[in-house]
């Protein structure tokens, strides 16, 4: 039971879903930052450290997907289509959209225990590089903007995150996402830690499939 507990919570993961931080250039995670290296196989290396005064785990995942870097960019983006393709997720809406970010809702039905839900507020930043745009995104709650909590759905109130996507030649992307949440609910650190390796390892599997879709290629421009 725990197994499929620890599967199912880990889907709390996939949303739009880092500490709220600056620009990640650097594409490893550090030794000196704090980053232990926790898994690693051919398609993505997962590390973790401690969050003073929690005893949940930040994490951060490098991983290599084959697609351009603007057409994984449209994936991370298409928001309002998650259901469709990331598991677990059964609604997103965009709340508002503002100059400088957007507000979005997003619950999740793991199935095997409570669904969770959260609304975020989510900043986007490009720029220019010798094989093309570099994109950054970075989160926190916003649940003041969205709904209101409902009964049987427990309010997630800590999910600060990121992407960092890289361009890696013309048709490569260097993926770096990173995650501190509390999935809230009873659940023992050691499982919600567990979960969010294996929620990082479907997540970048969701992505790696949907860029396969030539509508993303499209809405890229390529």
């Amino acid at each position: 039971m725990k197994r499929r507990l620890l599967q199912g919570v880990g889907f709390v993961l996939c949303g739009i879903a880092v500490e709220s931080f600056g620009v990640e250039s650097s594409s490893s995670a550090s030794p000196n930052e704090g980053w232990t290296l926790t898994s690693e196989s051919k398609d993505v290396a997962i590390y973790s450290r401690a969050r003073t005064g929690s005893r949940l785990k930040e994490f951060k995942a490098i991983g290599s997907i084959d697609a351009p870097t603007s057409a994984v960019h449209a994936v991370i983006d298409d928001f309002e289509n998650y259901p469709g393709f990331m598991p677990y997720t059964v609604e997103c809406r965009l709340i508002k959209r503002e100059s400088d970010s957007i507000v979005g809702y997003q619950r999740l039905s793991p199935k095997i225990c409570e669904d969770r839900d959260y609304t975020l507020r989510v900043w986007k930043k490009s720029w220019p590089g010798p094989d093309g745009l570099t994109y950054f995104s970075r989160w926190e709650p916003a649940n003041e903007l969205g709904p209101a909590e409902k009964k049987g759905v427990i309010r997630v109130k800590i999910c600060d995150g990121g992407w960092l996507l890289e361009p890696n030649g013309e048709m490569k992307t260097r993926a770096t996402y990173s995650i501190y949440t509390d999935t809230g609910g009873m659940i023992p650190a050691f499982i919600a830690n567990g979960a969010s390796r294996v929620g990082i390892s479907k997540l970048f599997e969701a992505v790696r499939k949907q860029v396969k879709n030539p509508k993303y290629a499209l809405r890229a421009g390529l």
